[in-house]
């Protein structure tokens, strides 16, 4: 069930057989000079609608931009600030609560917003006890990284190995182009791409990784592939929402 096309009875209902709610948080960053700069939430939102599908549960509207601001030097991509990124998540979690949701799974695309969402979680624990909120003590708020599970990773070092890199990487490219096939995009990649620098700003991050890309082959993707960590991503993280809704 995707909330956007439900009607407020149909949430209603919902809600008295379940308080789980599944959001998708990507981001709108370069991907090197063939990755989609709307890569992280292409794979989130498409991973969270088959976990919805799998779980029965709805899957609320992805949130397109996240925190890169080291992006930021590549035309087109598209930042919140850290502070900003937490009001956007307390403002979430603190609206649908009201109606009684109380599990929030966050379904990640994007490295770079891991640590603001951990951080926006506590503030929002903290928020919702200060204005005493309804159930504030039963809500939980989680957030699976798709990249980062296990099944994911084995395969994608079956795939690529140590091509693979650490942004712009062949596997969520690939997913890309199993989702949207007919936005595949090409164009040379030099063999030696730039890995191993730490993130600063973006002028030094764009300096340090000229193309985008982080010690990835992203030419390496097919949509085959995509399709293969798509599965994996969904059956996983299907488990690991169905064990959070059911914890205490």
């Amino acid at each position: 069930m995707l909330l956007h096309l439900c009607t407020w009875p149909e949430v209603e209902s919902y809600l008295e057989k379940s308080s789980g709610i599944i959001l998708p948080i990507g981001s709108t960053e370069q991907h090197g000079p063939t990755g989609l700069i709307g890569t992280d939430a292409i794979c989130a939102e498409a991973i969270a609608k088959g976990v919805g599908v799998a779980t029965q549960a709805i899957v609320g509207p992805t949130i397109n931009v996240g925190m890169a601001l080291h992006h930021t030097a590549f035309p087109g991509s598209i930042s919140l600030r850290p502070s900003t990124m937490i009001q956007v998540i307390q403002d979430y979690v603190t609206g649908l609560s009201k109606h009684g949701f109380t599990r929030f799974y966050f379904i990640n695309g994007h490295g770079g917003n891991i640590s603001t969402l951990k951080a926006a979680f506590s503030e929002t624990y903290y928020q919702l006890a200060q204005i005493n909120a309804p159930h504030a003590d039963k809500i939980r708020c989680r957030v699976g990284n798709w990249f980062m599970c296990g099944s994911v990773y084995k395969k994608a070092k079956e795939l690529y190995g140590n091509k693979e890199g650490s942004h712009a990487t062949p596997s969520e490219v690939a997913v890309t182009q199993y989702v949207y096939p007919e936005a595949i995009k090409t164009a040379p990649l030099d063999d030696n791409v730039a890995s191993g620098y730490p993130i600063y700003g973006a002028a030094d991050f764009r300096e340090h990784y000229p193309d985008g890309r982080m010690g990835s082959h992203p030419d390496l993707a097919t949509p085959e592939h995509g399709k293969q960590l798509y599965e994996l991503a969904v059956k996983d993280l299907s488990n690991r929402y169905l064990e959070f809704l059911n914890q205490d």
